[in-house]
């Protein structure tokens, strides 16, 4: 007898929800009748989209021949289709179809975590940009952390500073608002990606996507998802989408602090290091945002030390329409 048979349900799902991997569980469905009804009750799943998609997959379909067909395949058959080496993809080029396509086989998804292949914010080479987003219907907080280069040569002295004359201030204005828009548009990018997700899974609590870069991050708790699903449903049939591939970025207030040369602790120097807490315009308020934007970068040492130190720059307030 096959000890592992008489184990509940319950505990097979629950270990189910340990394993967590797409790939892995799609796998398990194929392994057996009882896999195979039990696959679909998994509760917290990672996708890993760059597993599933590959450069001859065509924007139009939602995931390549090989893929819908090794589902219904054998076993042996799906270790053959999975252990091709994915290529790298460009996220723009994703429709909401893929991850939807991907999932129609999960009915009960409560925790998402959806990895993308990389970081799509434009940038200027050697610079870095990280960021956070919260969403509900539509962008509810994005903060961003960016910087021209990091070296460890560095003005001395001072933490950070200020000292930069006024045609310097616009000519640096100018990037770091760039930065800022780079980073909304890769968040409203996901955001977009993950939209028919949303709508189809019901009872999902939370949804976090990222990429394997570490560039950003998009957050939508159970209240955003919930407020994002009853205005698609209020709005059904009217497209607010700018160039197909993203969701509208709201009109926004913009908190915006900088260093021209910030010095850490550890002896880095991080060149025109920008901070930027971004909130919507419409019932805009800035208190917390300083919690925000440390609770953003928690975790990591040099990201955190410069979030502190920028927060004791000076703030500028800035504001951008829609777009």
């Amino acid at each position: 007898m096959d000890v592992f048979d008489g184990l509940p349900d319950a505990i097979i799902v629950d270990i189910l929800n340990k394993v967590g991997d797409v790939r892995t569980l799609l796998r398990c469905s194929s392994l057996s009748k009882r896999f195979n009804s039990l696959v679909p009750q998994s509760e917290s799943l990672s996708l890993r989209l760059d597993q599933f998609v590959t450069t001859e997959s065509q924007p139009g379909s939602p995931v390549s021949n090989s893929f819908q067909s090794s589902l219904y395949k054998s076993f042996q058959g799906c270790i053959s289709r999975f252990s091709k080496p994915a290529k790298p993809i460009t996220i723009k080029n994703l429709s909401p179809d893929i991850p939807s396509k991907i999932l129609s086989k999960f009915a009960r998804v409560k925790k998402l975590e959806v990895v993308l292949p990389g970081g799509d914010a434009s940038l200027e080479k050697a610079a870095a940009v990280k960021w956070k987003a919260g969403y509900g219907k539509t962008l509810e907080t994005c903060t961003v952390l960016a910087f021209r280069s990091a070296s460890t040569v560095c003005s001395p002295s001072p933490a950070y500073s200020e000292n930069e004359s006024d045609a310097e201030f616009v000519n640096g204005l100018k990037t770091r608002v760039e930065w800022t828009i780079s980073a909304l548009i890769a968040a409203s990018t996901r955001h977009f990606l993950m939209s028919q997700v949303v709508k189809e899974h019901e009872e999902m609590e939370s949804l976090v996507i990222h990429d394997k870069e570490g560039e950003g991050t998009v957050v939508m708790g159970t209240e955003g998802l919930r407020e994002f699903r009853k205005s698609e449903a209020a709005r059904e049939g009217v497209d607010e989408r700018v160039e197909k591939n993203r969701s509208v970025v709201p009109s926004v207030r913009m908190s915006m602090r900088h260093a021209p040369s910030l010095k850490l602790k550890s002896g880095i120097c991080l060149e025109s290091a920008t901070l930027v807490i971004v909130r919507p315009s419409e019932g805009y308020s800035d208190i917390g945002d300083d919690e925000l934007a440390t609770e953003a970068f928690a975790g990591n040492c040099m990201y955190g030390e410069a979030v502190v130190a920028l927060l004791k720059c000076k703030k500028n307030a800035l504001e951008m329409n829609s777009f």
